[in-house]
């Protein structure tokens, strides 16, 4: 089959996984049910193409999405967020501690590759690191993405089915479609955020950058609407079907150790993070559910659409990523040069 013809495949069955996780009811469906199905497709052969080059368009649009939810209101809270950015470094701190021990003595990775796989960074960040540092491409990619999938998965359940919440996929979106001149204030988010965050240099520039311009026009009041559920949803098969495709070729029995080493360190972080988070509420009157967000390492953007679903804070949630993100940049290949200098090297 030619490419096209396989990224319009993986679509296919992405929306097929989408449409019934929606009949089911199901938390996030039109992510989740993509991203799994597709995910099945990708491990059983399928000849299917992730449509990789739509993915900054669709990040966009959950950018300008989430962006409509902050408020001034939102801002007059943000002077009390430092005592709990201090607690989110306390905690990655834990995590490294943890779960790099976990795969160099549980999953028996050497040590540069337990390193990277298990720090809570991003994964296009961890793996370029990783690499250049000597570390196992293969097992740093199967360990974050499975992490990711798992964290999403987890945290979508738990939300949904413990705690009764609504977690749909399409929370915050217009019912239908804005007014001209309000689309074509969102439309410009989405472009000059993207331009925007990759000046800067921003972690995730497709995504944070529009969501921090979107989030400059809804404070200013140039605008109050948010994008329409029916691309939202679009945007969220793609995603899901750009997340699940990352399983190609990887076969069922490396999947299968993999998986189990993933799912104990999944566990691993999210206990930490339901510790820390009661640190939040603790001693900064954080909720628990939005601590719990703003601390499990399973994407920007997917923390981000269940903190919008549940009606937390997503200010909150999207700042503590970005500082997650950044300090595993900046401190990762610091700690790791400090360590391989010592006197036994990963």
């Amino acid at each position: 089959m030619p490419p096209f013809a396989r990224i319009l495949l993986a679509l296919a069955i992405g929306a097929a996984g989408g449409t019934a996780f929606n009949l089911m009811n199901l938390p996030l469906p039109w992510m989740l049910g993509a991203l799994f199905a597709t995910m099945a497709a990708a491990i059983g052969g399928a000849p299917v193409l992730p449509p990789a080059r739509l993915r900054p368009a669709t990040v966009a649009v959950i950018g300008v999405l989430l962006g409509a939810r902050f408020t001034p209101d939102v801002l007059g809270q943000a002077a009390d967020w430092g005592l709990t950015l201090l607690i989110l470094l306390v905690y990655l701190a834990a995590v490294g501690l943890i779960v790099v021990p976990f795969y160099r003595f549980v999953g028996r990775f050497d040590w540069t590759t337990a390193y990277f796989a298990g720090m809570p960074g991003g994964l296009a960040e961890m793996i370029e690191i990783g690499e250049a540092r000597g570390a196992r491409v293969d097992q740093v990619i199967l360990s974050h993405s499975l992490r990711i999938v798992m964290t999403i998965a987890l945290i979508a359940f738990w939300f949904r089915v413990v705690q009764g919440a609504t977690v749909s996929g399409a929370a915050g979106a217009a019912a239908g479609w804005p007014a001209l001149p309000d689309l074509a204030l969102l439309l410009l988010a989405a472009v000059l955020g993207s331009l925007l965050g990759h000046r800067l240099r921003l972690p995730a520039p497709a995504f944070l950058g529009p969501l921090v311009v979107s989030a400059g026009l809804h404070l200013t009041g140039l605008t109050h609407s948010a994008p329409p559920a029916v691309l939202v949803s679009a945007a969220q098969v793609i995603l899901g079907t750009v997340l699940g495709a990352r399983f190609i070729g990887i076969r069922p029995a490396a999947l299968l150790r993999s998986g189990a080493l993933s799912l104990g360190a999944t566990l691993l972080i999210l206990a930490l993070a339901l510790g820390f988070g009661q640190a939040m509420r603790a001693w900064a009157g954080i909720d628990l559910d939005q601590a719990l967000l703003a601390l499990a390492p399973g994407g920007l953007t997917e923390m981000g659409l269940i903190a919008l679903a549940i009606h937390a804070d997503v200010a909150f949630v999207a700042l503590h990523h970005v500082v997650r993100i950044l300090a595993i940049i900046v401190a990762a290949p610091v700690v790791h040069r400090l360590l391989a200098s010592g006197p036994r090297k990963p």
